[in-house]
């Protein structure tokens, strides 16, 4: 399989772009050193993933694109970094998808987080995923099925359900996981 001109360009926040390059170019090179890919980042917040002939693993430049994009969705690189597992994957939540007007996106966020961040902390305690409200996006990282979990609990509360209900549905949800875990070890 050729793997050269393996190219992924994305655009990222302004201001995460320091993050993405860390102390020194610290998280930059530690990314292309982890994929074997070289990543360009130009001021405006476009960033393009190239393949090297150091590259192993041949869905390293989408690794990369998607730790990028994380970081531009407000994770910290070594949250972001996971996702040079084949066992994490990204979803991004467009809040724009479920309202329109400033303020009934800032209403929603608030909901997602709830008070104090309690909201958040329960889905991401109970999944076992990170979560980022950033800007007008909800990011999810994690392994896949929990990150489904998750995705749905905050569509839920997007769609205006009831903490109450949304908490219901990842107890149930949570018990399933721990069962379907229990099987693997028999």
């Amino acid at each position: 399989m050729d793997m050269e001109g393996n190219i992924e360009v994305l655009k990222i926040p302004k201001d995460r772009i320091g993050v993405l390059v860390g102390k020194k170019g610290e998280t930059k090179n530690k990314i292309e050193k982890e994929l074997g890919v070289e990543i360009e980042i130009d001021e405006d917040g476009e960033i393009t993933v190239y393949s090297t002939e150091e590259m192993k693993d041949p869905l390293a430049t989408w690794k990369a694109r998607d730790i990028v994009r994380a970081v531009g969705r407000g994770f910290n690189p070594e949250k972001a970094l996971k996702l040079v597992s084949d066992d994490y994957i990204l979803e991004i939540i467009d809040i724009t998808d479920y309202a329109h007007s400033d303020n009934a996106i800032r209403r929603l966020k608030g909901r997602v987080i709830g008070s104090g961040g309690k909201s958040r902390r329960y889905i991401e305690d109970l999944t076992d995923t990170d979560i980022s409200i950033y800007g007008k996006t909800i990011a999810i990282l994690g392994e896949y099925e929990p990150v489904q979990i998750a995705k749905e609990a905050v569509s839920m509360i997007l769609r205006g359900s009831s903490h109450a209900k949304m908490y219901k549905y990842l107890e149930r949800h949570r018990q399933d996981i721990k069962r379907r875990e229990l099987e693997l070890w028999k």
